[in-house]
């Protein structure tokens, strides 16, 4: 007999093992390769099991949260099954802690519960180790390509800004520069992978290119939209988009890869935003230097 505070913690557990299952099937169906198809319904399996033992004790049924099935399933969309799954299984295994005493209680009411707790723990986790996707493959080409994008233009775009003082040859100036150096950086990724002997070394070269676009767009877009004069705001914008970025992307690889968060993103930051600086400077001597007045 399990107390009725236990019986509710017992549904809380119940409602998520049925909201991972959903999150793991609908991902499954949307996927090609067969073996994340059957890892992704084998770890849907490991849950619908969980569910029928909390099931057993609480004598009720529940519903998955449909919320949570509706955003994860999205994420995982946008930024790929792996960060979707990791998240989830980071974020609503935290939604089901309970004090030790009630903990305690739960061991002793229900001797299944600490094999279930070790499936979370460990054999799923070792499932999804064996999830493989492509994107997470090229973890190393996106760097290259956005962290490129980020010193190379974010300095240049800095540069221009106090030699040029118009948001419109800003923009222009970048977008060029921008354009030129996604083509170089490719070409560069395409060239570097090939002589490594890789046969993907198309792909590698996609991904940074990509990746390099992207993120000169996104840099380029406060000087597009703001006024022609407004060239300082535009300019800390920028700014304040880099470490969005930074912070998106540092965030992603350190749930996707399990990677340290804080150490990636401080020295991603101090550099961007380092040669930025100095790029403004720089702009500032040249621009007095030769006495330009446009």
């Amino acid at each position: 007999m399990i107390s009725d505070v236990l019986k509710q913690s017992l549904i809380k557990y119940q409602a998520i093992e049925l909201t991972e299952r959903e999150i793991y099937l609908k991902i499954s169906n949307r996927l090609k390769d067969e073996h994340n198809k059957k890892t992704m319904k084998k770890i849907a399996d490991e849950e619908s099991k969980h569910y029928e033992i909390w099931r057993k004790y609480t004598k009720k049924d529940v519903k998955p949260l449909k919320r949570k099935v509706t955003f994860y399933s999205f994420l995982a969309k946008i930024f790929g099954f792996t960060f979707a799954i990791k998240r989830m299984e980071n974020k609503l295994t935290g939604v089901t802690s309970i004090p030790k005493p009630l903990y305690d209680e739960l061991m002793e009411s229900v001797p299944e519960a600490h094999d279930v707790f070790e499936d979370e723990d460990r054999h799923e986790l070792e499932l999804i180790s064996m999830l493989d996707e492509e994107r997470l493959q090229y973890v190393g080409s996106m760097v290259l390509g956005l962290n490129d994008a980020l010193v190379e233009i974010s300095g240049s775009l800095a540069g221009f800004a106090f030699a040029l003082q118009s948001n419109t040859l800003i923009a222009l100036s970048g977008l060029i520069t921008g354009i030129a150096a996604t083509l170089s950086m490719a070409s560069s990724e395409f060239l570097s992978s090939r002589a490594d002997g890789e046969s993907d070394a198309g792909k590698s070269a996609v991904y940074t290119g990509v990746a390099y676009i992207i993120t000169v767009a996104l840099l380029i877009a406060p000087y597009l939209l703001l006024p022609d004069e407004a060239f300082m705001p535009a300019l800390f914008i920028m700014l304040g988009v880099v470490v969005l970025i930074i912070t998106v992307f540092n965030y992603y690889i350190s749930v996707a890869k399990d990677q340290p968060f804080k150490r990636r993103f401080l020295e991603m930051t101090t550099i961007s935003l380092g040669v930025a600086a100095l790029s403004f400077v720089l702009g500032i001597i040249v621009k007095n230097a030769l006495g330009v007045d446009l």
